[in-house]
């Protein structure tokens, strides 16, 4: 063909034309040839000379789909009201096929005509004018303009006729009878309302919102309420949340059946309106009881029904956290006995586990259930006995379990149980609150297990310390770690020094090791050293070792700690030789029966120069292990006589006479408790100071809050404790109340 503009006559080109549409909207056959010819018709028509025709053959098609859409109007009313959904659905499949190829068919008009006057899609989307007028002013492209014909003169005078008819077959699917329409027309229908506006760049589902889904959705509704009240008249809450449940995925499965995909999220909000959120009182009524006996699959259901429901799972929520909460109470109330740190963190992680599998099985994981179970344990961990007036005592025992996990003593339990252990002691010791408390008495486990060489394992010991530093960060642990550095530190000393004795050929007499420890970093104190008059046995040792340290570290102090040492005696006296590993006070009483096989215990205790408290405790040690026996009942300082076991027996040659030295005693808990109040004081004194320097001037609740924002991550001060240590400062001169106020600081520079 020649693509020259030529001069057409309209007339006879648009009749050729014109019986092809007619074949293809109707979908009859149409040979290739007159399709190739009817294409370049349009060309012709669209590119004619004088004058181009292309918007007559715009009109002249438009007028013949309207004509067109009128006839098949007529055809669709004819079989009566029964047969009109059928009737519409067989001829819009006809219809909406045939738009397309006739879309194809006028591929020149619509791109190089009509594109050409149209606004772009972005003033289309973007714009404020309305979609509807924007089509009205400006020619459409052909199949935009079949569809826009069949909504104004086929939906428009049948749509309410329809969507009764639509409504209808839908009920008659919800109350289980056959349908008087077939399923595929149904949903043919109503999906012609979103198709029919598809062209839209905005505004799509316009239509089918106002024309079908609102009237749907409040036939529902209505069909809801209903299904409600009569559910609602069996009183049993399990039974109605099942048939609720199995309600909304009977809706859903109907609406993904018949309706667009953006109605599902509609009508399941819909059936949680009508029969769950109006009727919340009636579900909450069993709520107690279903978290009381667990039951899991009702909860579930529960959960499942009011998670969509804006704040309804509020009552849910509470509930839970109480049952949580009074079952973590329950688990570590009255707890007595030696194991009372064993039973303590077990029980409390028996109780962590079971509720969070509870509601990671129940609640899937949902926050505000994980959140309830967090609360829960915080309350419970930092729960104070007698009205809170009892000081928390989780600290304590979280530190004495890990302890007795770390010793050599915790027999029976492998290496990887060991380390699954303190890893959920972990779990634990996130929810304290004052975990300076936790510091200061593991600081003082990890001491004497590293002193009296009761680590289990380096490795497990190390693997601890770095989960505390991941919690709490490096400076929780610094101390900690710088206890380790010390023993690595002090194995390279005891190297040197006897490379220093073997240098000047000095020999001690007996195996002499020491621990040189940093006093800043182990929680030892000066105020625990007690007077000792050393052995003689020993007076060369310390000496040397003395003098190797203070040439080799000019200006140093060394403190002797001999309550904290311990010695290996070999024992020659008996019928068979025995090694027996004391501390250092027993060994010294000991050493004073190489000369005398009976002393009084007057004689032993000014020779040794040791306190009443000190020597009583390791008197009786040695007698309780039968080594040395006492000629009166109660060992009394004055009269008691003590005399060595010649007839002892043992069946090890190798053991220990332990004391209670190991052990914390009602006095060290104190002691520890004073330190961390102190440590307290101190912490908040240099908080302020810090906050106050900063800020220069600071109202009294401001700085409050600021400390208290500070000094949480270790522990939670009291406000009176803030109040004291702000007193304090004010008495040092370090701040002072501003002139104008008395409720306003500001910083001494």
């Amino acid at each position: 063909m020649s693509l020259k503009p030529r001069q057409v006559d309209f007339n006879a080109t648009w009749g050729a034309i014109k019986e092809t549409i007619r074949g293809v909207i109707t979908l009859d056959h149409v040979p290739r040839t007159v399709w190739n010819d009817r294409f370049s018709d349009v060309y012709s028509l669209c590119v004619a000379h004088p004058e181009p025709l292309a918007d007559r053959l715009y009109a002249e098609t438009k007028q013949y789909l309207i004509d067109h859409v009128a006839q098949l109007l007529e055809r669709v009313q004819e079989d009566g009201e029964q047969n009109l959904v059928k009737n519409y659905f067989l001829y819009w499949t006809q219809y909406s096929v045939g738009s397309q190829y006739l879309h194809s068919l006028y591929l020149y008009l619509n791109q190089q005509h009509i594109k050409t006057q149209k606004m772009s899609d972005a003033e289309i989307i973007y714009g404020s004018i309305d979609p509807n007028v924007a089509t009205q002013g400006d020619q459409m492209e052909i199949g935009e303009l079949a569809l826009q014909v069949w909504q104004s003169n086929m939906i428009t005078p049948l749509g309410h006729r329809l969507v009764k008819l639509l409504l209808e077959a839908i009920d008659l699917d919800r109350a289980g009878q056959p349908p008087k329409i077939p399923i595929e027309a149904v949903r043919g229908t109503i999906l012609s309302f979103v198709e029919v506006q598809a062209y839209r760049k905005k505004a799509q589902l316009q239509l089918y919102v106002e024309l079908f889904e609102m009237t749907f959705l409040n036939a529902s509704g209505e069909h809801f309420k209903r299904d409600a009240a009569l559910l609602l008249q069996e009183r049993n809450v399990s039974l109605y949340m099942e048939k609720v449940k199995g309600k909304i995925e009977e809706e859903l499965f109907r609406a993904r059946r018949y309706l667009h995909s953006s109605s599902l999220p509609k009508v399941a909000h819909r059936c949680e309106l009508h029969m769950v959120a109006e009727h919340l009182q009636f579900l909450y009524s069993e709520c107690n009881n279903m978290v009381k006996y667990e039951k899991k699959n009702d909860l579930s259901n529960m959960y499942d029904l009011l998670k969509s429901v804006p704040n309804a799972l509020v009552v849910l929520v509470d509930t839970v956290f109480d049952h949580i909460k009074n079952q973590g109470l329950s688990a570590i109330h009255n707890l007595q006995g030696e194991s009372i740190h064993i039973n303590f963190v077990e029980n409390l992680l028996t109780v962590y586990k079971k509720y969070k599998s509870l509601i990671q099985e129940v609640f899937k994981s949902d926050q505000n259930f994980m959140g309830a179970l967090d609360k829960a344990c915080n309350s419970v961990i930092n729960h104070r006995a007698n009205d809170g007036r009892a000081p928390c005592r989780s600290p304590e025992l979280l530190a004495k379990y890990c302890d007795t996990l770390l010793k050599k003593s915790s027999k029976g339990i492998s290496e990887s149980e060991v380390d699954e252990k303190l890893l959920e002691s972990i779990i634990i010791f996130k929810y304290i609150d004052d975990k300076d408390i936790f510091q200061k008495f593991y600081s003082r486990s990890l001491a004497k297990r590293l002193i009296h060489q009761q680590t289990q394992s380096m490795d497990a010991e190390e693997a601890m310390i770095n989960r505390l530093k991941q919690a709490c960060g490096y400076e929780f642990t610094s101390k900690l770690h710088r206890m380790f550095t010390d023993m690595s530190v002090s194995a390279d000393l005891n190297n040197k020094f006897q490379e220093f004795l073997s240098k000047d050929k000095i020999e001690l007499g007996i195996n002499f090791g020491i621990y040189v420890l940093q006093a800043g970093a182990w929680p030892l104190g000066q105020a625990i050293v007690t007077p000792f008059a050393l052995p003689q046995q020993l007076e060369k040792s310390v000496q040397m070792f003395e003098s190797f340290y203070h040439n080799k570290f000019n200006g140093r102090k060394l403190t002797w700690l001999h309550h904290l040492c311990q010695a290996e005696l070999k024992l020659g006296y008996l019928k068979k030789p025995y090694v027996v590993t004391v501390q250092t006070f027993q060994m010294a009483i000991l050493l004073l029966f190489e000369k005398s096989d009976t002393l009084s215990c007057k004689e032993i205790r000014e020779t040794l120069q040791l306190n009443s408290e000190q020597f009583k405790r390791h008197a009786v040690s040695l007698v309780d292990s039968k080594l040395l026996l006492a000629d009166t009942e109660e060992i009394d300082e004055v009269e008691t006589n003590l005399r060595l076991n010649l007839d002892y027996s043992n069946k090890r040659t190798k053991f220990r006479i332990t004391a209670a030295i190991q052990k914390e005693t009602p006095h060290e808990v104190e002691q520890t408790m004073n330190s961390v109040e102190e440590d307290r004081k101190m912490y908040l004194q240099a908080a302020i100071v810090r906050i106050m320097k900063s800020r220069k001037v600071l109202k009294h609740n401001l700085l409050i809050q600021e400390v208290y924002a500070q000094s949480k991550v270790s522990f939670a001060p009291s406000v009176q404790l803030i109040k004291k240590c702000i007193e304090s400062l004010i008495d040092k001169q370090y701040i002072e109340r501003t002139p104008h106020s008395s409720e306003e600081y500001s910083y001494v520079a």
